[in-house]
């Protein structure tokens, strides 16, 4: 199976984008923000030029700064959006207008930042100190962006964290905290209450919050004593806001919702899953904040509109029909039971074949055993990323979990991997097999490119 070209990036962008990886790696959290304050002073602090709505949280922050963009544009505002990580191209990052810019604005924007950069990195070289970091880097780019385009309004997902995350240079109008779970606790720490310590920093005096629910009652009292220790105004999911109905369907799923100021019967959304629901309720309530304060409905007519054309390319995604191909990005043990939980309520496949790979750092044995019953065999492999645990490494630990060597089959060769799960699912003419993708943002963005998935 050859490789289909998705997007080829040009010379420019790739001599940038290697330039940027020259520095410190994305999931290193430098605990200090002087040098992307410094960075942006510099710059005359672009961010300060529109309204900011700020989202941090362990799963579904990109989902629900796309709705809540898709909803804002709706509304008829100029809209600029950050998101992380990209599937395909670095320049999906920095998005105005609900498209990710071009080659040649990606690396205008670098451009614009780099002789400030230059001056950052010199000043803390001599104090001592680190240069920008690459994600630093790429969050002075995206605000530069959105202030020369100009943007109205910028949707900003934190990279990691919250508290010393770049994005904190923005002060935020909306405050959105999605739910927390265990993941990067080499950076945030190793038990919930801390992890959600470091989120609860990206919420502020004047940031009206919205707080989605909590699996994990824990994370909920952190988020609730620093609400009360700010004195912020805050709609919490299940409280002030909820999923009232909710009815899968083709394509989506009927939903009435109960946010800050209104009530929205019967709006259709076009992404599978509780999750997305809960995404789009977090995504209207940030929105009733920013428009009205929290106390204007927004239009149905308008909602309606936004929510039914939504997307979220990588999130229980189906990128194939014959045998149906669900790719999800999901890479921690919660998003695992998300994508279960997805697939269980909304396919009837008489025979299910997983495609897995997974990154060094992350929980594998648990990601496999939360996927092992959904799975009547699974294909073991790596993405290109250099942080992939190899093929066989992950297969001796997935024959572990699975415990019948015949479910497990390996290999290092994604384009193999596909071919062996479409294979195995259409084994004696079955038709209804399914084939679900998980593991890593990379895994996704890899299938969705080989399978030809349009759209970022």
């Amino acid at each position: 199976m050859p490789p289909k070209s998705h997007r080829v990036l040009s010379p420019e962008l790739r001599e940038v984008y290697a330039a940027l990886l020259r520095r410190a790696p994305e999931n290193r959290i430098e605990p200090d923000l002087s040098r992307i304050r410094r960075v942006m002073e510099l710059m005359g602090d672009p961010q300060r030029s529109y309204r900011t709505v700020r989202i941090a949280g362990t799963n579904g922050k990109t989902t629900t700064a796309r709705i809540l963009e898709r909803i804002l544009r709706e509304a008829g505002l100029r809209t600029g959006r950050t998101t992380s990580p990209h599937l395909h191209s670095p320049a999906e990052r920095i998005a105005i207008d609900g498209e990710a810019i071009d080659d040649e604005g990606f690396v205008q924007a670098y451009e614009d930042v780099l002789p400030f950069a230059l001056i950052v990195d010199e000043e803390s070289a001599a104090a001592g100190g680190p240069p920008l970091t690459f994600f630093e880097y790429l969050t002075a780019m995206a605000f530069q962006a959105f202030a020369s385009a100009p943007v109205d309004v910028a949707v900003v997902e934190t990279g990691l964290g919250g508290t010393w995350d770049a994005t904190g240079v923005a002060d935020p109008d909306v405050a959105v905290i999605t739910p927390i779970g265990l993941d990067h606790q080499e950076y945030l720490g190793d038990t919930i209450e801390l992890i959600a310590g470091e989120k609860a920093g990206i919420l502020t005096e004047r940031a009206i919050a919205v707080l989605g629910a909590q699996v994990e009652p824990e994370a909920m009292d952190v988020l609730r004593e620093r609400v009360t220790e700010l004195g912020a105004e805050a709609a919490v999911q299940d409280e002030q806001i909820g999923v009232i109905a909710r009815t899968p369907g083709v394509g989506g799923q009927m939903l009435t919702i109960q946010g800050i100021a209104g009530r929205y019967e019967e709006v259709f959304l076009s992404l599978l899953g509780e999750h997305q629901a809960s995404n789009a309720l977090l995504a209207v309530a940030a929105a009733e904040a920013l428009l009205g304060g929290g106390t204007i409905p927004l239009d149905g007519e308008m909602l309606s509109a936004a929510l039914s054309t939504v997307t979220s390319p990588g999130r229980a995604e189906v990128v194939r029909q014959s045998p149906t191909t669900i790719v999800d990005a999901a890479h921690n043990p919660a998003g695992a039971e998300t994508l279960v939980a997805t697939v269980r309520e909304n396919f009837r496949f008489t025979r299910t074949v997983g495609i897995v790979g997974i990154l060094q750092e992350k929980d594998a044995e648990q990601i496999l055993a939360v996927l092992e019953p959904l799975l009547d065999q699974v294909v073991v492999t790596a993405s290109s990323s250099p942080r992939a645990i190899p093929a066989d490494v992950l297969a001796d630990l997935a024959r572990d979990v699975f415990d019948d060597e015949d479910r497990v089959v390996e290999t290092a060769s994604l384009p193999d991997a596909i071919q062996l799960a479409v294979d195995l699912a259409e084994q004696e003419g079955d038709q209804f097999g399914g084939i679900v993708v998980a593991g890593s943002v990379t895994l996704a963005a890899e299938v969705r490119e080989l399978l030809g998935a349009e759209g970022e």
